[in-house]
């Protein structure tokens, strides 16, 4: 074969499995919700470069766990709900949908709250009409329908990855400063407490649901000969998706070590917004709160998204995808009606989602190492026992969580 040919080949190889990408960006939509964004600063702000550590181990075991949620979706052609559902007894299934709504609330709550954070930074506009502007602007995008959906979703996640890195760029951190924050290790509970929170909510419930009805809405059952080409395209796609969220989280941890470190009044968003624009000028602030904005109109609409394939999956009814968006809306839209702390209702919103996380998990690790569900692409001893192990930790550190949110 001539090197020309070759060349050739392996263009059209990769542009083959370029054109089947695009479920894990949209699903990553997760990983870079307004509460990471709380999180990550924080974490920066106050300990400065300590848990850098915590990003890079949290974001490996998303893009293992996100990959199996993908592969149970193309293997299959259904998605975890539906799966669960053939498999549940009727009462149990109906606990297990309860539990998965309650969860869906939660993180509706976190996105709309930080979508109406952002729009009071940028223009002024009262929390809870900045929350009805959010909510409703979700709907615009779900009216789009799948496909146009995924597109937008993905448009949004680039403004949230440009705005974010953008203000890095404003203090770059020592070579060395990073690569301190590489070596495990912790300084006391306040720093066990965030990263915890910075751990164990790697893996939104919601993402999992999510992936694998996305990846087998996109691809239907694959046939068995397909299927090796399809599974290398997905790790690709759960690879560059949860880089460039990854990218993100490490940035704003960065930009709170940088700029932020030692400073008051930043462990609220609002707070790190005007600490930002202090230390890093306004363009820095603008770019901050542009991209807090679209990270919570792109994670709601996923999130809203999510919450249907629960529902369809679990209990096989059909509800507009609009009409389930305005019910998930209804705790968020209430909290900042009483005039309650959005930092605050963030944070609880993280300990609800806490509660969801064993029941997405543990069911995603039983049913991709199981011969009868997903033959030969079955999950290898290998995979068997590093999925085990995050998920263990995963369930252990939001335990730990809890007792110390309730005890702290």
């Amino acid at each position: 074969m001539s090197a020309g040919v070759e060349v050739g080949s392996r263009v059209t190889r990769w542009r083959g499995i370029a054109l089947l990408m695009g479920p894990a960006l949209v699903a990553s939509a997760a990983y870079v919700d307004p509460g990471n964004v709380a999180t990550n600063t924080s974490a920066g702000a106050q300990f400065g470069y300590l848990l850098v550590w915590v990003i890079v181990g949290a974001n490996l075991i998303a893009a293992l766990l996100q990959f199996l949620s993908a592969k149970l979706g193309i293997v299959t052609g259904q998605s975890l709900p539906q799966l669960l559902r053939e498999r549940l007894p009727a009462p149990a299934r109906l606990a297990y949908w309860g539990q998965a709504e309650l969860v869906a609330m939660a993180t509706d709550l976190a996105e709309i709250v930080g979508g109406a954070l952002a729009l009071n930074l940028l223009f002024g506009i009262p929390l809870l009409p900045g929350a009805l502007i959010t909510t409703t602007v979700s709907m615009i995008v779900l009216a789009f329908g799948r496909a146009g959906f995924g597109r937008v979703v993905v448009v949004m996640l680039g403004v949230v990855f440009a705005g974010f890195i953008a203000g890095l760029l404003f203090d770059l951190p020592a070579a060395g400063d990073l690569a301190s924050g590489l070596v495990p290790r912790l300084q006391g509970q306040e720093s066990l407490l965030l990263a915890v929170g910075m751990l164990g909510a790697t893996v939104m419930p919601h993402a999992i649901y999510a992936h694998s009805a996305l990846a087998s809405e996109r691809h239907g059952r694959v046939e068995t000969d397909r299927l090796p080409r399809l599974l290398a395209a997905t790790r690709t796609d759960v690879g560059v998706a949860l880089l460039a969220a990854g990218a993100v989280n490490l940035s704003l941890l960065l930009i709170g070590a940088g700029a932020l470190n030692g400073m008051d009044g930043v462990s609220s968003i609002e707070g790190v917004h005007e600490a930002i624009g202090d230390t890093l000028g306004p363009v820095a602030a603008l770019c901050f709160a542009v991209a807090l904005l679209f990270s919570g109109l792109a994670s709601t609409a996923v999130g809203s998204y999510a919450g249907s394939v629960i529902m369809g999956g679990l209990l096989h009814r059909q509800i507009p995808v609009l009409v389930r968006r305005l019910v998930t809306a209804i705790p968020a839209l209430t909290i900042l009606a009483v005039g309650a702390d959005p930092t605050t209702a963030l944070i609880y919103s993280q300990v609800v989602l806490s509660f969801g996380i064993p029941f997405a998990l543990i069911p995603l690790l039983v049913l991709t190492s199981r011969r009868s569900v997903m033959g030969e692409a079955r999950n290898k001893p290998a995979t068997i026992v590093a999925a085990g192990a995050a998920c263990v930790l995963i369930v252990v550190l939001n335990l730990v969580l809890l007792v110390l949110t309730f005890t702290g």
